[in-house]
């Protein structure tokens, strides 16, 4: 008996493997010698580039849609105005955020504990080139878009004759074909 259900088991294995070679070398006959077929394959090659570029631009909108509403959100919470306070909430972002971005499908989450961090520091410019040192880059990117939003939050103001990196990406993000990639 078990070797009458390997004899169908292998022709049905065999039967399944000769068909798809028979599609195969249909397929390359017709996509060989027929120009009709040819421009099929391309139109729908373009079709389904030109649908997953719509879809990037979407997904890339409502990203930056998603993130300036969290930043709104984060600035109608607010933030500590006493050291201490700005001490404690600054450490409980910071966490929050290296444990969020051990998730890579939660890098918006720890863009915005870094954020919230950045926001109660008192030299901005110095915690981002830690930030830059540590942060995996998809967060970061994340973090310059948060920060370009925010014309509240002043890179430079600690420094005589800084500059204002806020400012700088907001103008980056502004220009046409200029990324904060």
């Amino acid at each position: 008996m078990p070797s009458q259900a390997v004899t169908y088991t292998t022709a049905a294995v065999a039967a399944v493997a000769t068909g798809f070679l028979a599609y195969a070398v249909y397929f390359d006959y017709k996509r060989r010698n027929d120009p009709e077929f040819r421009r099929q394959l391309r139109r729908s090659a373009r079709r389904q580039a030109r649908q997953e570029k719509e879809y990037a631009e979407l997904s890339q909108q409502a990203q930056k849609q998603r993130i300036r509403q969290m930043v709104d959100e984060a600035k109608e919470e607010g933030f500590p105005t006493t050291s201490d306070e700005k001490e404690a909430y600054f450490l409980e972002q910071v966490q929050a955020g290296e444990i969020l971005g051990q998730d890579p499908t939660k890098a918006i989450d720890a863009s915005l504990a870094f954020y919230k961090a950045l926001k109660v520091y008192p030299t901005p410019g110095d915690l981002i080139s830690i930030y830059d040192k540590t942060v995996a880059k998809p967060i970061l990117d994340i973090l310059a878009e948060m920060i370009a939003y925010d014309p509240s939050l002043k890179i430079g103001t600690n420094y005589t004759g800084g500059v204002d990196v806020a400012e700088l990406m907001r103008e980056m993000a502004s220009a046409p074909g200029v990324g904060l990639d």
